[in-house]
C-alpha cells in the first residue's frame, strides 16, 4: 500500500467522520454499542485496533485491521458510544516510515 493511498485513506475518513456526525447515526445501519462492534471485528475478522484519533466533534476514528488476513475496518465511535463502520477492505500493511524533518515539505 503506497503512503499517497493510505493518506487518501485518512482524508477520506476525516470527511467521513465529519459527516457522521452530521447524521443521526442510531438511524444508520451499520452502528452498535461499541463493545459489540470490537467483539464481531475481534471474533469474525480477527481485527485488533491498530490506530486511533479524535476528531474535534469528539468522536473517535479507529482502525481496526488483521495483519495475518489483511482485512481492515475504520469505524467511528460518537459521544454516545455508538459505533459506526465506515469503510473496510483488504490489503491492510503496517506501515514504519520515519516522518520527515519539520520545515520538509517531502
Amino acid at each position: 500500500m503506497t503512503e499517497r493511498l493510505v493518506q487518501k485513506m485518512v482524508l477520506s475518513a476525516g470527511f467521513l467522520l465529519g459527516a457522521a456526525s452530521l447524521v443521526d447515526a442510531q438511524t444508520l445501519q451499520h452502528c452498535a454499542p461499541r463493545d459489540q462492534v470490537v467483539a464481531r471485528l475481534a471474533e469474525k475478522y480477527g481485527e485488533t485496533r491498530q490506530s486511533m484519533g479524535l476528531g474535534s466533534n469528539n468522536a473517535v476514528m479507529e482502525v481496526f485491521a488483521s495483519p495475518e488476513s489483511g482485512s481492515w475496518t475504520i469505524t467511528v465511535t460518537m459521544a454516545t458510544g455508538l459505533t459506526c463502520l465506515v469503510a473496510s477492505g483488504q490489503a491492510f500493511e503496517e506501515m514504519a516510515e520515519a516522518l520527515p524533518p519539520r520545515g520538509d515539505d517531502a
